[in-house]
């Protein structure tokens, strides 16, 4: 009797402590999925906000699935608010421009007013915006602590070592490299051409090129080595996408968990091929030899101390800015130069003016002059124009370190900030009646496109954090579209499917199938 009861008494430890602890782990997620929650709900409400019904854990992210199937069609429209993001714009008709809708447990206030915004960020210094906390962590591995998501001191600190990478005279020595790719796509076009085959998915093509572009002027490598750096982080960002479907849930990454898993495999697998590139170069004799890259530029910045030591980098950062140049320099430029093209296959006319300006302008494109390609007007406010409507970043996000008031309403700190560039972009009451025509011409006195308010129109973001890659994007859109248009001409193919898709950034789900023909 005594052992049955002694073996009682054993089991029971055990059992109560399993008890205890499934107790504990039931109150934090009670705790995480809906006390705290319903608390920052309340404290919003009291701020004057209001939205969509949230349903805990989940908040509105369950609403969003049933509303953001992926839809394509041969009619071709420019009003794609209503298409790329349906739950947004079913919103907006009963909560206005300006709202809270949740990710997970995570607020977000949600703007498409730009007075609001313009208000708004007039009180905010550019150090102190940050970045919402859980795109932090679910996008770590493809941008680290780089400068598009660096806070306060350290964003201060990257974006002075990185700005004078930018220079129009650092710009020009990277022209070279985006005149000698774009020249091998052309051969590789007139050879399929020749073969019979018009039909090129020049948005494949594009990002291709761009990709080897970038890899040259991020780490100035190419060929094998080049694709390998552009395949992996290319696979990096789709798998990271695939895993962010439940982002804002406590705990979410339990939920897709392989995918997660895999994510973090190919991370580390990036980490440690870019690491190798950059101990490489830091440890070559030959520093001439890649100071045209940006990361010999860095590195260049790290050796040119004069006593600084705040100017330095460290692997770390010097991987992590590596990453996001490489993100947001091939991204930007390829899928301006894809919708472009989709745009001046639909307008001929555009088309044949912009040819005749490359003839008047350039001249001979055999012996490209990098210095009169600013002197390409047209071609600017076709890029306005395709960006405006076609925004390759569809949002920007933010967060805020501080309570802002703006009006009667008050901003708390802390709060997430979901900017849609696509619905201002496309809104009639701010670029009238035509607001989802193709217009260049609205770009010709006006940088701003005649909009009735300067923050409706955000193609590179806004205010002192807006991209500090630019004047790259722009240089690389114009040499890669006066080489194409010099020698092709460009229609919709009839296999094109209109189906522009945000997966991070706004892009053709089906690619962009294109008639080329010789010029």
């Amino acid at each position: 009797m005594k052992f049955v009861a002694l073996s009682s008494q054993i089991l029971f430890v055990p059992t109560s402590i399993i008890l205890a602890i499934c107790l504990c782990l039931l109150t934090i997620l009670i705790y995480f999925w809906w006390v705290l929650p319903n608390h920052k709900l309340v404290k919003l409400k009291k701020c004057g906000f209001h939205g969509p019904t949230p349903s805990f854990p989940f908040g509105n992210i369950k609403e969003m699935k049933r509303n953001s199937s992926f839809s394509s069609s041969f009619d071709i429209t420019h009003n794609i608010h209503s298409i790329t993001s349906p739950y947004y714009y079913s919103w907006q008709k009963y909560f206005g421009k300006v709202f809270i809708y949740w990710l997970g447990t995570e607020p977000f206030l949600y703007i498409a007013d730009p007075e609001f915004l313009k208000i708004m960020s007039s009180k905010v210094l550019a150090k102190k915006w940050g970045k919402p906390s859980v795109f932090r962590k679910d996008r770590e591995p493809m941008f680290g602590n780089g400068l598009v998501m660096a806070e306060g001191t350290a964003w201060v600190h990257h974006r002075h070592v990185i700005a004078p990478t930018f220079t129009p005279l650092n710009l020009k020595t990277m022209a070279s490299m985006m005149v000698y790719s774009t020249r091998k796509m052309i051969k590789r076009w007139d050879t399929q051409i020749n073969s019979g085959n018009l039909e090129i998915d020049v948005e494949k093509e594009i990002v291709a090129t761009a990709g080897e572009i970038i890899a040259k002027a991020s780490f100035g490598i190419g060929g094998e080595n080049g694709k390998l750096v552009f395949d992996q982080l290319r696979t990096l960002q789709m798998t990271l996408f695939k895993t962010n479907g439940y982002v804002g849930v406590p705990f979410e990454k339990l939920f897709n968990f392989k995918k997660t898993l895999e994510a973090k495999k190919i991370g580390e697998e990036v980490d440690k091929l870019m690491l190798s590139i950059i101990e490489d170069r830091m440890n070559s004799n030959d520093k001439k030899q890649h100071e045209q890259d940006l990361l010999g530029h860095l590195l260049k910045g790290n050796h040119d101390i004069d006593g600084n030591l705040n100017k330095t980098l460290t692997k770390k950062e010097l991987l992590d800015e590596c990453k996001t140049f490489f993100f947001g320099g091939y991204e930007t430029t390829s899928l301006s130069i894809t919708w472009t093209l989709l745009l001046l296959a639909l307008h001929q006319d555009w088309q044949n003016q912009l040819r005749d300006e490359i003839k008047q302008v350039i001249g001979n494109v055999e012996e490209l002059d990098i210095n009169l390609l600013a002197n390409l007007k047209k071609m600017k406010w076709v890029m306005s124009e395709a960006l405006r409507l076609y925004p390759p970043s569809p949002n920007v996000q933010r967060q805020t370190m501080e309570d802002i008031q703006v009006n009667n309403l008050k901003v708390p700190k802390g709060t997430n900030i979901w900017i849609d560039v696509v619905a201002m972009h496309h809104d009639v009451t701010i670029w009238g009646n035509d607001a989802n025509k193709f217009k260049p011409e609205r770009f010709m006195n006006d940088a701003n496109g005649e909009s009735n308010n300067k923050m409706g129109y955000l193609p590179f973001g806004f205010g002192g954090r807006a991209c500090v890659g630019r004047n790259l994007t722009f240089m690389e859109y114009k040499i890669v579209l006066t080489l194409l248009l010099s020698k092709f001409n460009f229609k919709i193919s009839p296999s094109y499917h209109h189906s522009p898709t945000i997966m991070l950034s706004l892009r053709p789900n089906h690619g962009l199938p294109l008639i080329v023909q010789p010029f």
